[in-house]
């Protein structure tokens, strides 16, 4: 259990860089001329957003694999939902990035945005436990909170965080026209 010490650490790091990481992203391709920015700002790593996005998918899917098999923690049934999303996205972005396809973001697109709307409606239980629409019925209650880093960084936090980066780099990947050369 001394990782455990060192993981909670990582991750709430890690998690608010993401959302950072992830709104920075968004608001660029908001922004007139963001693209183009973006463009000249990632033209070492445009061939790579796929592989980033799978990396960020298999960080998370480790992540939740050691809250619930090493660590102990029953996951709710909302983290199942997170869950069913996630590992998905794990599989389709690492053969996208295998086969060098940018079209792989109409694939991986839809299950990260359900995964970050269900993981941000989890963090929203989490804080007002009123607004729960079903009873959670997996056991654990899904306003329950196993860890808490810096004082707002949960597990549905970081879930979503991984869920807004994994859909940044889709959506770079889709409105950049990455296009990756294949050799």
């Amino acid at each position: 259990m001394r990782f455990y010490g060192t993981f909670s650490t990582i991750a709430g790091i890690l998690a608010p860089l993401g959302i950072v990481l992830a709104v920075g992203v968004f608001s660029m391709l908001m922004v007139p001329g963001g693209r183009a920015k973006l463009r000249a700002a990632l033209s070492a790593w445009e061939r790579n957003l796929v592989g980033i996005a799978a990396l960020v998918a298999l960080i998370a899917m480790s992540g939740s694999l050691y809250l619930s098999d090493v660590v102990g923690f029953l996951p709710c049934s909302l983290c199942w939902y997170q869950r069913i999303a996630m590992y998905p996205l794990v599989f389709v972005l690492g053969v996208g990035f295998l086969r060098k396809d940018p079209s792989v973001w109409f694939y991986a697109l839809p299950l990260s945005l359900v995964g970050a709307v269900i993981s941000w409606y989890h963090v929203l239980l989490q804080y007002r436990p009123s607004l729960e629409i079903a009873a959670c019925s997996a056991g654990v209650p899904c306003t329950m909170r196993y860890m808490l880093v810096y004082g707002f960084v949960s597990i549905p936090v970081m879930a979503g965080s991984a869920f807004l980066l994994i859909t940044a780099c889709m959506l770079l990947v889709r409105s950049l026209r990455v296009t990756v050369p294949r050799s």
